[in-house]
């Protein structure tokens, strides 16, 4: 009986194998280890924390303003919407700071809408006016063929 040794590749083809497997294992074990360890890791750190004028009753401090370049990187608020007014809470006594939308600004949220829309308008009443001239041309032509045609 002779030994399959003889061809390079038949005597490879286990080992190499071997290794793939070993080598791909290793690498998936430490993927999903480095997962399960950071899934680990964040639900021991974050604890949830509800703010006070979700739980309590409060009283607005100071109404609805822009913030200004400091506050905008010292309160996570005012990253929501750029606007935030100073809240405080009855029952723990405690001032945070709540995001909102200022009239101001939805009254100019709501002409740049109204501009749009009507702008958007024109546009389409001058396609659908060049469309119908179009439309009207080509059926004026197919007359004009059938009554030369008689």
């Amino acid at each position: 009986m002779e030994s399959d040794c003889r061809i390079p590749m038949a005597c490879l083809r286990p080992r190499m194998l071997a290794l793939h497997a070993l080598f791909w294992g290793l690498v998936s074990l430490r993927v999903f280890g480095a997962a399960l360890l950071s899934e680990e890791k964040s639900t021991v750190t974050k604890p949830v924390t509800m703010p006070c004028w979700q739980v309590e009753e409060f009283v607005v401090a100071t109404e609805c303003t822009l913030c200004h370049a400091f506050q905008a990187k010292r309160i996570a608020a005012c990253s929501q919407t750029g606007y935030v007014e100073k809240i405080n809470c009855t029952k723990s006594n405690k001032d945070e700071y709540k995001s909102c939308r200022s009239a101001t600004m939805e009254e100019h949220l709501f002409w740049k809408f109204e501009g749009a829309m009507l702008g958007l308008t024109v546009v389409f009443a001058l396609l659908v006016v060049a469309r119908q001239r179009s439309l009207d041309r080509l059926a004026s032509e197919k007359v004009r063929r059938q009554i030369e045609s008689i």
